[in-house]
């Protein structure tokens, strides 16, 4: 069944192009720092993603349902999803403007290799948005999120 808020985001990403910042990434990863990590955070978006125990519980919630979808699990076989979601916690935390540093990699070396096209791009979305309305995250600030990973979607799809 397709809500109102998948709608939106559908809309939101063929104008704007919504990413999720990792694929798969381990905590082996290099140390970069992305450069959508220069923008600002909205003021108060940590916040209201619920500090650093929100924003885990959201990212455990998300691979976990992630590395199970039928469109884009297949990306994340050989994963560990403790290490992505220790990563994806860090980062979200820093981009809303908490006190986490991200040190994985950058994320076009991230994706370098993995044949990402726009389908698995979209599913993504889909499946954060999921986790984020599971997570009782109001669609306001799913909103901010989003608006905040968008630059990052020129490093992520690898397939045009």
């Amino acid at each position: 069944m397709t809500h109102p808020q998948t709608l939106i985001a559908v809309a939101i990403a063929v104008v704007g192009w919504l990413a999720l910042p990792v694929f798969a990434q381990t905590a082996a990863a290099p140390a970069a720092a992305p450069s959508a990590m220069i923008t600002a955070a909205p003021a108060g978006l940590y916040q209201a993603l619920g500090e650093k125990p929100g924003i885990t519980r959201l990212m455990d919630d998300f691979v976990n349902r992630v590395v199970k979808d039928p469109r884009i699990g297949g990306h994340f076989k050989d994963v560990k999803p403790a290490a992505l979601k220790d990563s994806l916690t860090d980062q979200i935390c820093q981009l809303s403007g908490g006190p986490c540093k991200y040190e994985g990699a950058d994320m076009k070396s991230a994706h370098a290799d993995m044949d990402i096209h726009k389908g698995h791009f979209n599913a993504l979305v889909e499946v954060l948005q999921s986790a984020m309305d599971a997570q009782g995250i109001p669609f306001a600030q799913q909103n901010r999120l989003l608006a905040l990973l968008a630059p990052m979607h020129r490093d992520v799809i690898t397939q045009r």
